[in-house]
């Protein structure tokens, strides 16, 4: 399949549930700065600033974290200042796995693990994404489709080395 048929199957972000212990703790720091600065000094306001400052470059860190998902390959575009693009092989994707949290599912999220073959990104997590399920099937379809394609299987080999307790996994 050549980059002009590469076509784009999903494209998301996390929801920006995944800061809300961070955005609570940030909210509870700037009511204790304000309390404070009302009985000692009023510049101690001015503190409020550092709270905001890490709230906002949260938001705005999932907020960039981009996952894209083509016939191909999977990418993550992450970075605030500096991005940085992660690109895994779709065929290179092991094994897929979907947790649904009680905090996340009250929300209608749900996080999807992959197990990949690639050294640089073993293990890829897409946290709190709306319709997870159809997500996840869409992906697992996509790689199946590609592995027949390219004729790639995934075996097992027991490891020869001792102190392994399990498999090692390859791709044919």
């Amino acid at each position: 399949m050549s980059a002009e048929e590469e076509k784009l199957v999903w494209k998301g972000r996390s929801h920006q549930i995944v800061n809300f212990g961070p955005l609570v703790v940030s909210l509870l720091v700037i009511i204790l700065i304000c309390v404070a600065s009302y009985f000692w000094s009023g510049w101690l306001g001015f503190a409020t600033v550092i709270p905001l400052f890490y709230a906002g470059w949260l938001w705005l860190g999932t907020k960039l974290m981009v996952f894209e998902f083509t016939s191909e390959r999977m990418r993550i575009y992450e970075g605030i200042l500096n991005q940085k693009i992660n690109e895994v092989e779709l065929y290179r994707v092991k094994d897929t796995r979907l947790e649904r949290p009680l905090w996340l599912r009250i929300f209608g999220l749900s996080n999807i693990i992959l197990q990949t073959s690639d050294r640089s990104l073993p293990e890829v997590n897409i946290c709190a994404v709306r319709n997870g399920i159809e997500v996840r099937e869409k992906l697992r379809k996509q790689v199946e489709t590609l592995r027949d394609k390219k004729r790639v299987r995934e075996v097992d080999f027991e490891s020869s080395d001792s102190e392994a307790d399990g498999f090692e996994a390859g791709l044919i």
